[in-house]
């Protein structure tokens, strides 16, 4: 079975549980999708791992950006 992959979470995407920025889509094996944020999604993702297609994208949260030189 080929499984197509999921679009990139955006800023317009919200959390189910909250309605925070989602970084997690779980797409159930019984047809639709829960989107969480990161806090939610760790705290959903053990019971759902067995019952759905897991996309975290909460690692987006930890990357940094170089620090600008300032020049004087």
């Amino acid at each position: 079975m080929t499984t197509a992959l999921a679009p990139d979470l955006t800023a317009a995407d919200r959390c189910d549980r909250c309605g925070a920025q989602a970084y997690v889509r779980a797409r159930l094996n019984a047809g639709g999708e829960l989107l969480f944020c990161a806090h939610h999604g760790r705290e959903h993702l053990p019971k759902l791992r067995e019952h759905a297609e897991i996309h975290d994208q909460s690692d987006r949260l930890h990357t940094q950006d170089e620090p600008s030189a300032i020049e004087d």
